[in-house]
């Protein structure tokens, strides 16, 4: 089944709030508004699929409020559906299980998840908003293990030692949407790794839409194998090494998105690094002080599983300013 389509764009709503705000005579304009964060997930994590329809995280259940370690760990390892509003800064370590039926989300703009990450092993149903993480050990995010139904939104990402956000191991049903990838390295893997087809062809059905790729390195994303894998209406801002790259036969949809001061935008029929090609098919996207993007074959479109609609790409770097990251929505 597919999931419903936003009636109106992230810009289009964007520019109404700025109407309804007069503008008195001889005053500078108020910078504009950050676009209304949305209340559920678009993209794949929205797609009725695999006995779950869409992703409501917590929804249904009780509503908690972790300040400390031990709470967080122990609201995130609880079998019933939580709502867990995450205050404060809360220290873990490794990468921690979330069970599934879970919504994490932080409060106002301070919430931290600090020295760890959060991982999913045969999860489902689960959406982390709000939360700043920094310095993760390993993973600040890593969905894998056949998870599925799984909205990563309006986070900030700062220093994991490896990704960022990595989905894996035949996981699907994922957006990764509205997030600060705050000069991170290796900030979205898509495939463990080249010998692992058996398990991920066929899975890896990942929207990344809307997220602030800033002054980070590379892997936004680096997929193999998943298909589709739709990457649209992102500002990427001087990635040093490469912004998109699909290989082993991935198949990847960047559109819309706006490309500036990167020398690789994106990596298709050469592969990359030890990995083979993959496909990947560009349309719409803005090139500024950038380079070409290299193209391969044909994709599976996005809309054969849901419907979108695409804000124009020469907006995006004032959208994504305004509304990515932290401190956006309520909680």
């Amino acid at each position: 089944m597919r999931s419903s389509s936003r009636t109106v764009s992230a810009l289009t709503l964007a520019l109404l709030l700025a109407a309804a705000t007069p503008v008195e005579a001889g005053t500078a304009a108020a910078a504009p508004p950050a676009p209304l964060a949305e209340t559920s997930p678009t993209g794949f994590a929205a797609v009725h699929a695999l006995g779950q329809n869409g992703t409501t995280g917590g929804a249904g259940g009780t509503t908690v409020t972790a300040t400390t370690t031990e709470q967080f760990l122990e609201y995130i390892d609880t079998t019933a559906p939580l709502v867990i509003r995450v205050q404060g800064t809360i220290d873990i370590t490794s990468k921690q299980g979330v069970r599934p039926n879970k919504t994490i989300i932080g409060v106002g703009s301070s919430a931290v998840i600090n020295g760890g990450g959060l991982e999913f092993y045969r999860s489902s149903n689960v959406i982390v908003r709000n939360i700043k993480f920094t310095a993760a050990e390993d993973d600040a995010i890593s969905v894998g293990r056949e998870s599925h139904h799984i909205w990563i939104d309006h986070n900030e990402f700062v220093a994991p030692l490896d990704g960022a956000v990595d989905v894996v191991r035949a996981a699907e049903y994922v957006t990764v949407s509205w997030n600060w990838f705050n000069k991170t390295d290796k900030s979205m893997l898509l495939g463990h790794s080249d010998g692992n087809g058996s398990q991920d062809t066929g899975k890896l059905k990942v929207s990344i839409h809307h997220n602030f790729f800033d002054g980070s390195r590379q892997r936004h994303p680096r997929v193999r194998f998943g298909e589709p894998v739709h990457v649209y209406n992102n500002y990427y801002k001087g990635n040093a090494v490469y912004g998109v790259a699909s290989t082993m036969n991935a198949g990847v949809v960047v559109e819309g998105n706006h490309f500036e001061g990167v020398p690789h935008p994106c990596h298709s029929a050469s592969g990359y690094d030890a990995s083979g090609p993959g496909r990947l098919v560009q349309r719409n996207n803005v090139f500024t002080g950038s380079g070409t993007c290299e193209t391969n074959g044909t994709v599976v479109e996005p809309r054969t599983y849901y419907a979108y609609t695409l804000d124009p790409a020469a907006d995006v770097p004032a959208l994504v300013r305004a509304g990515a990251g932290t401190g956006k929505i309520g909680a």
